[in-house]
């Protein structure tokens, strides 16, 4: 059989024509691609040379700079002061692994676990979003006795063996196993909301009995709070809860994936489960942890872990390590400081309105929606049919990268813009963007 293209929503292609590239610019992608191979990818129809970044900002090769709207990782902002001390200071002590005792480790896994309901009591650190799902993967199965797994139509978890197979999103050539089931997302701009939450809890328990019907039985159900790679769906928020209840009378596990809304980036608190009313058994926490530094971690039930580590041998060199855990307490500190949970409330509130004003009176867009720092404006031909257009959501991306706005497109058909910024994304950097917005909009060709 032969493989499918594999798309990538917003991906450079290397076919393409180099002419209108600088000159440095192309030799540096021509070297790149021979050492580094096909497996990477590259954002944008002209890529991006990076060579610094501060706050919010990118600056390229000739000193221009970028309005980052899309990078969550640096949640504190890029090259983040605090950050930087806490890493140097650790790095110029100590930085050995989890079989020493330490007290920062213990420090600041007192402080992240006091943030979550108080039966998620206990912490794993590992260095990577990939290597905590696949660790709550193993852990939960292990608590079950059963390996079946329900997973969102288009989800992304990792690139682990372990986590590809729960990753449909990236795309027709990673296998789906059998032991996994894929559930379609709550569609909010093509669902009823008043039965979302029903129609989801239908397709779990048809998940729950395919899985059955092959032979397996259900270990737990992996979602990502905010639905982000399945086109940010958020609401109504509540959703989630009736599926989750299922899953638990099933006698399955609830692995809520809070890499990309965590960490206070919905503004309704530090993460995204909690707007569903939901409970998890685990929780799954990565890339803006440490602002950048590998670390990543799984909350969860002691029950879970103790049993779990009384059998099995588990160790990650890494993991946990000092200096990255310095990162993560100086990424703590900055948020608590500088209030950026309901800083990332308002100023999402501002974006959310003003991108539906601007947006009012153009057919080609169907919805905005989000909530805090995490907004999508999905693209569609026109109102009436709804049907989604990846040519005219990859225009704006690139639109927008002509102006030096950086954002990027998600969903099963790639027409969903991804606007997800630091957290320390200001006021002024909104109106930037609003500016560069409604340019980009303006020049948006007619999708007749």
């Amino acid at each position: 059989m032969t493989p499918q293209r594999m798309h990538m929503a917003n991906s450079h292609d290397p076919s393409t024509a180099r002419d209108a590239l600088p000159a440095s610019t192309a030799a540096l992608l021509r070297r790149r691609e021979r050492v580094l191979g096909a497996p990477y990818r590259l954002f944008y129809e002209e890529p991006l040379e990076v060579v610094r970044a501060e706050g919010t900002l990118l600056f390229d090769a000739a000193g221009r700079d970028h309005l980052d709207v899309y990078n969550n990782v640096p949640a504190v902002g890029h090259s983040n002061p605090r950050v930087q001390q806490a890493v140097a200071d650790q790095l110029g002590r100590v930085n050995t692994h989890t079989r020493y005792l330490t007290s920062g480790i213990v420090d600041y896994a007192e402080r992240l676990t006091a943030l979550f309901p108080p039966h998620l009591q206990q912490v794993v650190f590992c260095c990577s979003g990939s290597e905590a799902v696949d660790l709550a993967l193993r852990v939960a199965e292990y608590g079950t006795g059963a390996g079946g797994w329900l997973v969102t139509g288009h989800a992304y978890h990792g690139t682990t063996r372990a986590t590809a197979a729960v990753s449909p999103s990236l795309g027709p050539n990673n296998p789906i196993p059998a032991h996994v089931v894929l559930v379609d997302a709550p569609d909010q701009l093509r669902e009823d909301p008043a039965t979302a939450d029903r129609a989801l809890a239908a397709r779990v328990a048809e998940g729950i009995e395919t899985l059955r019907q092959r032979g397996h039985a259900l270990a737990g159900l992996l979602v990502d709070s905010c639905l982000s790679s399945d086109g940010l769906q958020l609401d109504p928020a509540g959703f989630l809860g009736p599926a989750v209840d299922l899953v638990h009378r099933h006698g399955g596990v609830y692995v809520a994936d809070e890499v990309q809304p965590g960490f206070g980036r919905l503004g309704t608190g530090w993460w995204g489960f909690p707007r569903h009313g939901v409970v998890p058994d685990l929780v799954v926490l990565g890339k803006p942890m440490g602002n950048g530094l590998p670390i990543s971690a799984v909350v969860g039930r002691a029950d879970l872990f103790d049993r779990f580590g009384r059998d099995v041998r588990y160790f990650n060199t890494f993991g946990g390590n000092p200096v990255s855990i310095a990162a993560a307490a100086a990424v703590l500190d900055e948020i608590e400081d500088r209030d950026l949970v309901p800083h990332a409330a308002e100023v999402g509130r501002h974006l959310l309105g003003e991108l539906r004003r601007l947006t009012a009176d153009d057919g080609r867009i169907g919805e905005v929606r989000g909530a805090g720092l995490f907004l999508a404006v999905e693209v569609v031909r026109d109102r009436a049919g709804l049907t989604p257009d990846a040519a005219a959501a990859a225009f704006l991306v690139n639109e927008l990268r002509r102006r030096r706005v950086l954002i990027s497109a998600s969903g099963r058909h790639a027409n969903v813009l991804k606007i997800r910024p630091p957290l320390v994304f200001g006021h002024r950097d909104a109106e930037r963007f609003l500016t560069e917005f409604g340019g980009a909009l303006s020049v948006l060709p007619s999708s007749g």
